[in-house]
């Protein structure tokens, strides 16, 4: 009897060495991560994070908090839309719109500039307008032509929302290529954070 008990004993010892080692076999179809042990979990590596508020530096130190009002998606004209119209900068150069620092924001103060040219365009239905936006000559040449995109966009947002229709409004960005003071103080910087505007009149109107 002792000798039958021991062999069962044996065999079952066998059965769970097996049922173990088969608990820890590699998975199927698991293709291992480069550089890791066989098997680890792996956990993705994290980026170097941003502090709260930064973001990229245009004209001088920005404030921490963004500028610029949300733009409601009119879509941009294409840069060929008023291609070979006549161009007229002294028309609305009175209505010329100026900025804060690093902010594309219309101040209430500049409105009524806009809705003067929103009156001219009303008067002259066959007439259209580019605005140029424009920054002083601090910050980096990349974040200031993005910057004065969004101030040509801001306008043009203002001038749609007057009932100008979106088609006759473009838009371009000189960034602070195109000063109208060539200073390098406050005096001049306020002169330069501006939109300007351009009557565009087919040709022989």
């Amino acid at each position: 009897m002792k000798p039958i008990k021991f062999t069962n004993l044996l065999v079952m010892a066998l059965i769970f060495t097996v049922a173990a080692t088969g608990c820890r076999k590699k998975p199927v179809g698991v293709t291992p991560l480069p550089g890791s042990p066989t098997g680890a979990p792996q956990t993705p590596p994290r980026g170097p994070s941003m502090p709260p508020g930064e973001r990229v530096p245009g004209e001088g130190t920005p404030p921490s908090t963004p500028q610029g009002t949300p733009l409601t998606g009119y879509p941009s004209n294409d840069a060929t839309n008023h291609q070979g119209w006549i161009e007229n900068a002294e028309a609305l150069k009175a209505q010329t719109v100026y900025f804060d620092f690093d902010s594309s924001v219309v101040k209430g103060s500049e409105k009524s500039k806009v809705a003067a040219v929103a009156a001219y365009l009303k008067a002259n239905p066959a007439a259209a307008v580019r605005v140029e936006g424009n920054c002083d000559e601090r910050g980096t040449e990349e974040y200031n032509r993005s910057l004065g995109e969004r101030r040509a966009l801001a306008v043009r947002e203002e001038l749609i929302s007057e009932g100008i229709a979106p088609k006759d409004v473009d838009t371009i960005s000189y960034g602070k290529d195109r000063p109208a003071d060539p200073g390098h103080d406050e005096a001049a910087w306020s002169k330069n954070r501006r939109d300007d505007f351009i009557v565009l009149t087919p040709p022989g109107k």
